[in-house]
């Protein structure tokens, strides 16, 4: 049996969604698996050096939990969320609170930034395999991504996940 090794594709580029793809990475590699990820179309958001910009919007997350993260604990437990309406998120600025009271959920809980969750990958030597032809597609120069980044084809990926005992599509 060959060694233990995961690929992950990831496709999202926002706050929220940058979240999923270094936690199992770092994950699996701290567990000994061998761990390449390959970004393509918003997830080459991930690789920017600045993610300040990143925002998470409920809008198309009807699932979404959406809690105060500070205030008495009563209303602190008030899942907002479902009480909502979509057409709410619509309005200007709703992208922004939403994202500062994610950040504020984020800090709360201690849970490490994107920053160093991605140091955590790269110090576990994580692949980082951003698509070329998406970097090309939307124009980006590469000098504005994290140094360590490998730019290859979507075949690279394919040679990559081959002999991968596990792979995700996140």
């Amino acid at each position: 049996m060959s060694d233990p090794k995961l690929t992950i594709i990831a496709t999202k580029g926002t706050l929220d969604w940058a979240y999923p793809p270094f936690i199992l990475a770092s994950t699996a590699a701290a567990l000994g698996m061998t761990v390449s990820v390959f970004y393509t179309f918003y997830g080459l958001n991930l690789l920017l050096k600045d993610t300040s910009s990143l925002k998470v919007t409920p809008t198309g997350n009807p699932s979404m939990p959406m809690k105060m993260p500070m205030g008495p604990k009563w209303l602190r437990k008030i899942d907002f969320g479902p009480k909502i309406p979509n057409v709410m998120w619509n309005v200007p600025f709703m992208d922004s609170i939403a994202t500062t009271l994610m950040k504020k959920t984020i800090s709360n809980c201690g849970v490490a930034s994107i920053a160093e969750l991605r140091e955590l990958c790269q110090e576990a030597e994580v692949k980082f395999l951003a698509c070329q032809m998406t970097v090309e597609l939307f124009g980006y120069d590469t000098g504005v991504f994290i140094d360590g980044v490998d730019y290859v084809g979507a075949a690279t990926y394919f040679e990559e996940s081959s002999d991968a005992t596990q792979s995700l599509f996140i």
